[in-house]
């Protein structure tokens, strides 16, 4: 396979405990023609310094330090402009990939000449521990993905040679989902790839762990950045609200039957 260089995007704010295990995750990549782009939002713990000595040993691997505190959107947007791969990937500095993520997710673009494609993933605890199991469709379009945000950031991946460079709109939150829905006005379908690769980090302190707090931003996304009228809002809120009481659910019965 023609080793098309891919561009991994990790923002970074206080993530000495975690990002050493997301850097070790891309450096076991069977794939090997990457570059790691990190983006340091002010961090004021050790980061920095513990993100230099890796970039001492691996010349793939660099530090863009912002000079101010500008969260996540802002931070990924850095990245991409400064990116030089083909492919853009996404990976916070709390998640890991699983070896042949890349190898993987290249290999099935570049074969169904793909442009925007994500996988399966799982969701493990702050320890480690497996704690969520998802389901994800084999592929969802702009509409499908307004119900239920079925793409995870730490698995996305888009081809700048078919749609160009695509950035993540000024929001502090749910910024990666609005991104999503910006490249699925530019091509039909985002498409699985039916295999689990990569874990996601449930943090007791993450936006994702308040439920009412990501169901008020999914509101503004809908009306402030979508533009959509206020009956399709409501249509496809509350397709997104029972949607995640059923998925909970679903969670708690898999953990009693395991039990």
């Amino acid at each position: 396979m023609n080793q098309f260089l891919v561009s991994i995007i990790t923002p970074s704010y206080n993530s000495s405990k975690y990002i050493l295990n997301t850097i070790q995750s891309i450096k076991k990549q069977s794939y090997k023609n990457w570059e790691l782009l990190i983006i340091d939002d002010c961090s004021t713990d050790n980061s920095r310094e513990v993100i230099q000595s890796y970039i001492n040993q691996e010349s793939r691997i660099k530090l863009i330090c912002l000079e101010q505190n500008s969260g996540a959107a802002v931070a990924r947007n850095m990245g991409i402009e400064k990116a030089t791969g083909r492919f853009i990937a996404f990976l916070d500095s709390d998640d890991t990939w699983h070896p042949e993520k890349l190898e993987k997710q290249v290999s099935f673009m570049l074969k169904n000449d793909y442009a925007f494609t994500y996988t399966q993933y799982h969701q493990v605890n702050e320890n480690g521990d497996t704690v969520g199991e998802l389901y994800f469709p084999l592929r969802t379009n702009y509409r499908n993905l307004l119900k239920t945000c079925v793409i995870g950031c730490l698995t996305a991946m888009y081809d700048t040679h078919k749609i160009g460079k695509v950035y993540f709109p000024l929001i502090r939150k749910r910024q990666d989902f609005a991104l999503w829905l910006k490249i699925l006005k530019k091509v039909n379908y985002a498409y699985c790839v039916p295999e689990d690769l990569a874990s996601y980090t449930v943090r007791s302190d993450s936006i994702s762990a308040n439920k009412w707090k990501a169901a008020q931003y999914n509101w503004k996304l809908y009306r402030d950045i979508e533009k959509l009228n206020i009956f399709s809002s409501v249509y496809y809120f509350l397709n997104y609200a029972i949607r995640g009481i059923l998925r909970s659910k679903f969670k708690k019965m898999s953990r009693f039957l395991k039990l």
